[in-house]
Parts: C-alpha cells; sequence; structure tokens
C-alpha cells in the first residue's frame, strides 16, 4: 500500500513547515501564550490567506472539502510548532458539526466565513461531571415561545474564550448518560445569560468555563433534529481523535530532534554524550515508539470520514491509544536525556513534554480506551 502524499499534500506541508518555522518561533509562541486572546490572531490571518482554514470545509461553502490524511497533514505540521490556534476546536470539529447538522440556510451563514477565517467556533460538550462520557449532559435547553432557554454550565471549552460563536450541546429531552435527548445549538457568547472564565490549560491553549443562565435563543439556533445530535457528535469527535493524534505526532517529531541535538553537542568526559550506547538505545526506544505512533496516525487519518461502524470506532479508539502511550513515553525519555535542562520554562522540550501529556487526557484516558475498546470487541 502506498503511503506516499499527494504533490498537493506535499505542497501543502511543505507550505505550512516554511511557514511554521519562519512566523512561529518558540520565543513568539511564548509571548501569545502568555497574552490575550491566548493565540496569534495575525497568524491565524496567514493560515486564512493561504487557504489552510479552508481546508476542511467543503468545496460548495467555500471550502478545499479535505480529506482525513489532508487534515493530518496540517495537524502534523501545527503540532510541530506548537501553535495554539484552535484549528482542530473551530475549522474540524466546529465546522463538522456545522456540516453534518446544519440546514443549508445556517451553513450559509457559518461554513464561508469559517473558511475565510472571519468567523471562530468553539465546541462545548463537557461539565463537571462529564469524565470523558460524551453522553453525560446536564444542561438544559427547553421549550419557549419562538424558541429556547438554555441553562447550565459547561467546562474547559477550548478556544472558547475567542470564539464567535461556540455550540453547546444541550439536553432537550431523557436523562444524564442517555444518548438520545442531545440537541446543539449556536450560541453567542454576548447574549444576555452566558458568561465566560478564561485561562489558559496546562497544554497550552487557553480555554473557557461557561455558564448558561436562562439564556433566549431563537429557532434558527438549533442545529438538526431536536434530541437527535449524539450520533453527529460522536462521529466527529472520532475525527477530532484522529487530528490530535497527528498533532501528537508532529510534537513527538520534535522532541525526538531535539534530543537528538542535544545528545550530538552535550559532551562529557571530553565527548558528546550520544556516543555511550546506553544513550543511543535510549534514542532508538524513542525512535521505534515514534514510528509506531505515526503509523496508528495514518491509520486513524484514514478511516476518520468513513460512516460510523463499529470497525471505525475500534480503529480510531486503538489509535489513540498506542499514540497516548508513545507521546508519554517520549516526553518522559527527551526530559530524562536532556537532565535539567528539559525543565527549564525557556526551553521549547519543556513545553512539548507537557504539551504531549496533557493531549492523552483529551478524549480520554488509558483506562477509558481500553474499557471503550474490550466493549467495542464484545458488540463485534
Amino acid at each position: 500500500m502506498d503511503f506516499s502524499l499527494s504533490d498537493e499534500q506535499q505542497m501543502l506541508q511543505d507550505m505550512l513547515a516554511r511557514l511554521v518555522r519562519e512566523h512561529y518561533t518558540f520565543e513568539h509562541r511564548d509571548q501569545v501564550q502568555r497574552s490575550e486572546p491566548g493565540f496569534s490572531e495575525a497568524f491565524q490571518g496567514q493560515l486564512a490567506e493561504l487557504g489552510v482554514l479552508a481546508v476542511p470545509i467543503d468545496e460548495a461553502h467555500g471550502g478545499m472539502g479535505g480529506s482525513g490524511v489532508d487534515h493530518l497533514v496540517v495537524m502534523q505540521e501545527l503540532g510541530r510548532g506548537l501553535c495554539l490556534e484552535p484549528f482542530l476546536e473551530s475549522q474540524l470539529l466546529g465546522g463538522g458539526l456545522v456540516q453534518a447538522l446544519g440546514s443549508d440556510a445556517q451553513r450559509e451563514a457559518l461554513l464561508p466565513a469559517l473558511a475565510a477565517g472571519e468567523l471562530r467556533l468553539a465546541v462545548a460538550t463537557e461539565e463537571p461531571r462529564t469524565h470523558y462520557c460524551s453522553a453525560w449532559t446536564e444542561t438544559r435547553a427547553e421549550r419557549v415561545t419562538d424558541g429556547w432557554r438554555l441553562s447550565g454550565r459547561k467546562s474547559v471549552v477550548i478556544g472558547g474564550q475567542a470564539a464567535h460563536r461556540i455550540l453547546v450541546v444541550a439536553r432537550t429531552a431523557g436523562e444524564p448518560g442517555e444518548c438520545d435527548g442531545l440537541s446543539l445549538f449556536v450560541v453567542d457568547p454576548a447574549a444576555d445569560g452566558v458568561q465566560r472564565r478564561a485561562y489558559p490549560t496546562m497544554a497550552g491553549p487557553w480555554a473557557c468555563d461557561l455558564t448558561l443562565d436562562g439564556v433566549t435563543l431563537a429557532d434558527d439556533a438549533l442545529l438538526g433534529d431536536a434530541g437527535e445530535a449524539f450520533e453527529a457528535l460522536d462521529h466527529q469527535r472520532g475525527r477530532a481523535m484522529a487530528a490530535q493524534c497527528a498533532e501528537a505526532v508532529g510534537s513527538m517529531q520534535q522532541a525526538c530532534e531535539l534530543t537528538l541535538e542535544y545528545l550530538k553537542t552535550r559532551e562529557q568526559f571530553g565527548k558528546p554524550i550520544g556516543r555511550f550506547q546506553v544513550l543511543q538505545h535510549r534514542m532508538v526506544d524513542m525512535t521505534t515508539e515514534l514510528e509506531l505512533a505515526t503509523s496508528m496516525a495514518i491509520l486513524a487519518a484514514c478511516v476518520a470520514d468513513e460512516p460510523a461502524s463499529v470497525e471505525r470506532s475500534r480503529q480510531l479508539i486503538a489509535a489513540q491509544h498506542v499514540v497516548k502511550r508513545a507521546a508519554q513515553f517520549i516526553a518522559e525519555q527527551a526530559i530524562q536525556l536532556h537532565g535539567g535542562i528539559g525543565m527549564t520554562w525557556e526551553y521549547s522540550l519543556a513545553h512539548h513534554a507537557r504539551h504531549l501529556v496533557m493531549l492523552g487526557h483529551r478524549f480520554g484516558d488509558d483506562d477509558h480506551h481500553l474499557k471503550a475498546y474490550a466493549d467495542l470487541l464484545e458488540a463485534s
């Protein structure tokens, strides 16, 4: 099987690699991360100008209709640069939900602006008691005259601190934990009753906690049919998992390169420490884990856009688990081989290590993935 990139994908990768290398230095990233809104609007504009933001959007709405492999190319390069821009949250997850559930009018209102970089989306699914259960939603939406009223709390909305619109999952029927009864609403964060508390996350990007206190929405704020959003949410979550695998691979590649360069230049007992066989073996172990994670990220990218099925879910969960374990191993080994400097805030490796460890907790930890995989094996 041929896993090489097409000419167009290779051009996209080369362009993004050059853009990140020249315009997203570690020093620049550190300044951006410390400031509000937590990402570079100038760099976001460059991504829009080069058409990168349009890659996940359908061609009918000003996008490029990119595949899972196209998304892998983009996320891998953004991961290498530890880029803070909410591409996964806004373009992939948010845009994917609008494309899956939105009416023609809603798609036309949101997607062209999203592809052009004029609109930023965030997706609010997590709540204080969710703990990786995607159906655990306590936020309620009640039918009122000419619309809906939302009340509840959302946690760790990545990119929500600067989003123009937030896609909020709320329950219109049923009880927390039930898949039926979930609905998706487009919420203006400036509306009455909406409060945002912004903060930087451990992984780097900023997020916010969202409080909804009787927020009144019009009828057209509902995406899709009331109570029927779970399948689309689950499918788009799988696409986001595949993209995150690619992001982690990019960060792991950079961590391995930084470690190899350090072993070649750091001297001890009159020679580079990279000449010591035990350190060479540990570097080989890191490279082996990177290759395994890369192959699983490619697998995830290839199945991400397939229709929902037990086999697709199994492959995505397996990829997420393998990449997560590789990311933690590489982060820990890189710090060990660097010594104290590997934990220094002014050195990029420390940020890659923290980013890699935290990525492994966004869509589920080891126990969650192993149980989900076991359940899928029984279902098949």
